[in-house]
């Protein structure tokens, strides 16, 4: 892989995830855990935000605000409902979502797995499986022949970390409610193991890794032999990891134990997407948390700085360009995230203008969705959705980050974004 396979123009845009805007997800298997009982999700995705019929209006949207990328992913399970059984129906849908992505202006990035993966897959146990590698390949393959001529990035996993980084926040009482939700869906699967991506038992996070490293290989080999130029990494969900005096040697701890896999892992990928929410301090005594200041829906402080600090530190592990594949704000105030935009993309010009190659950046997200055991609770969107009617209604951050986007292109300042 060379350079002059990656985007030639900085790519600005959202990132998105089928799952949790589409709706209707009637065969994955996060679609049978949410509907189990008893469950850890607060409530069913349901009709999520209504994208599988209501993309191009979504699409329309990512256009307004200056969008020159977006992010989106191939639901496994709505292509393939059954092993070994292909829905044309679905590729089709997809295939004119990229269509319709360039159309407007944009480089369809895609995601081969955002968490959810068919029924049928983790009622064999999942991602350890012996098959889940050559499973997994396959389908990148016939998502490939569809519409990997035309798509811009390829990311094979998302955030296969996350788990072995929930361990260190999830009290005991979340991984108990995350065994009786497995408990119950292997009763009414009836299986001995339905394992899942993003629902993991504690003491398996090791099996669920190893498997997911060699399914990232696997796709990978799999994209490049259909088109070998097309830029191929992962999705890492990336802490700003900060040293306070004293704290060197419990923050290296934790960069082991999070991230060291993961960096080995990616030597031969082309790129390495950063999804930065959240920093972590360390002193002498272990962690710190700020008293004061503003936190989010999450109860977590307000960091616009961890962005670059996250790129920062990826980079210079891996040496590879960074996308950042998503970064955002759970919040209900709008003026809070309209605050924030500007100041984490502060941040990352000063990182760039230090030579951290930076491909783009993709804010998390377009829609206020899913967000997987908080439900509709938390609100990440630029875009407002009426959960009564599922009308649209973007936000002033919406107005906010086109003019940033605007603004570092050095187009004219004011463009309607309705």
């Amino acid at each position: 892989m060379t350079t002059a396979h990656l985007p030639s123009a900085f790519l600005w845009g959202a990132a998105t995830a089928g799952h949790q805007n589409d709706g209707g997800d009637t065969m994955s298997d996060t679609t049978f855990l949410e509907n189990v009982e008893p469950t850890v999700f607060r409530e069913p995705a349901g009709v999520g935000c209504g994208t599988w019929e209501r993309w191009p209006e979504d699409l329309d949207l990512a256009a307004e605000m200056g969008f020159s990328a977006f992010r989106f992913s191939v639901e496994w399970a709505r292509v393939e409902p059954e092993r070994g059984v292909i829905d044309r129906s679905a590729l089709d849908r997809y295939d004119a979502m990229v269509d319709r992505c360039l159309a407007l202006g944009m480089s369809p990035v895609v995601t081969f797995s955002h968490f959810t993966a068919p029924h049928w897959f983790a009622c064999r146990g999942g991602w350890p499986h012996a098959d889940a590698p050559a499973d997994f390949a396959a389908f990148c393959e016939v998502v490939m022949d569809r519409i990997g001529d035309r798509v811009a990035m390829a990311v094979t996993l998302n955030e296969p970390n996350l788990p072995r980084i929930l361990e260190a926040v999830l009290p005991a009482q979340a991984w108990g409610g995350i065994a009786a939700t497995l408990d119950a869906a292997d009763r009414a699967a009836g299986v001995e193991r339905y394992r899942a991506g993003n629902v993991v038992r504690r003491e398996e996070l090791d099996l669920v890794e190893a498997g997911f490293e060699r399914a990232h290989i696997a796709a990978r080999d799999a994209i490049r032999a259909r088109r070998p130029e097309l830029p191929v990494g992962m999705s890492l969900a990336v802490m700003d990891e900060v040293a306070l005096p004293g704290g060197e040697a419990r923050r290296e701890a934790i960069i082991d134990v999070r991230y060291a896999r993961w960096y080995r892992l990616v030597e031969g990928d082309d790129f390495l997407g950063v999804q930065n929410y959240e920093r972590a301090q360390y002193g002498p005594e272990g962690v710190v948390v700020p008293e004061g200041g503003e936190t989010n829906e999450m109860g977590s402080p307000v960091e616009p700085e961890s962005l670059a600090g996250a790129v920062r530190m990826c980079h210079a592990a891996t040496g590879l360009p960074i996308l950042v594949s998503e970064h955002g704000l759970a919040t209900a105030d709008d003026d809070q995230r309209a605050r924030f935009i500007p100041a984490a993309l502060e941040g990352l010009d000063k990182a760039m203008a230090d030579g951290v190659p930076v491909l783009g950046y993709l804010h998390w997200t377009l829609l206020d969705d899913f967000e997987w055991i908080a439900g509709y609770s938390a609100h990440f969107g630029l875009v407002e959705v009426d959960r009564e009617t599922l009308e649209r209604r973007p936000k002033p951050s919406s107005r906010v980050y086109a003019a940033e986007i605007r603004a570092r292109r050095g187009a004219p300042a004011e463009q309607p974004v309705r």
